[in-house]
């Protein structure tokens, strides 16, 4: 957790100008470069290399209630051991997400995209780790529930908690990703409380 504390204090301090313009912002770390370039939301930091041991700590601030896309590429091939039991390419991240907007979350859905706008079904191979996820790869500070969604697409839906306006939520995600392709997306949708979301304590349903 120190670790984590560290990233949001410690990497607030990067130029946010370009941010504050509505440019796209990329940063690389690691094997891999992370873009706000779809919009909707603030790409703050990223560090790591992406393994158990260093995953990558995205810091992101969204300013809306709206789904909004971070785009993931990997620059290199991976070659030799890549942390997965099965030798798949495996990218951990823990995303801590800033809600600037007034508005209280009752829940977080993530959900991976190989191509923009379709999702991710079972021939492509990108999976929030389907076929060996432990209950430490995919987990929240904010939510204690998640319910993972892998077919025919791959959505994780974080519940049971919530995030009030100017709090910080903490994401992990497990993820792999045998296929060629270097590019990939990662959908981000923050859930306000409705009838069709659990409740959470304290706030009623409306």
């Amino acid at each position: 957790m120190k670790l984590l504390a560290c990233a949001l204090t410690g990497f607030l301090a990067v130029d946010l100008a370009a941010v504050r313009r509505g440019e796209a912002f990329e940063l690389t770390t690691g094997n891999y470069s992370f873009s706000d370039e779809l919009g909707g939301f603030r790409l703050i930091s990223a560090v790591g290399t992406g393994t158990r041991d260093d995953p990558v700590i995205v810091v992101e601030e969204f300013e809306d209630v709206v789904p909004v896309t971070l785009t993931v590429r990997r620059l290199h091939p991976l070659r030799g051991d890549t942390g997965h039991p099965g030798g798949l390419p495996m990218l951990v991240v823990v995303k801590r997400v800033v809600n600037r907007s007034k508005r209280v979350w009752a829940g977080f859905e993530v959900e991976l995209q190989e191509i923009l706008h379709r999702p991710s079904n079972y021939g492509d191979g990108l999976s929030f780790n389907q076929y060996g996820a432990e209950a430490s790869d995919i987990w929240s500070d904010s939510f204690a529930e998640n319910d993972r969604k892998f077919e025919p697409f791959d959505r994780i839906l974080f519940q049971t908690g919530h995030v009030d306006p100017e709090a910080i939520a903490t994401f992990k995600l497990t993820i792999t990703d045998p296929t060629p392709t270097s590019v990939f997306y990662i959908v981000q949708d923050p859930k306000i409380l409705s009838a069709g979301l659990p409740s959470a304590q304290g706030f009623a349903a409306r």
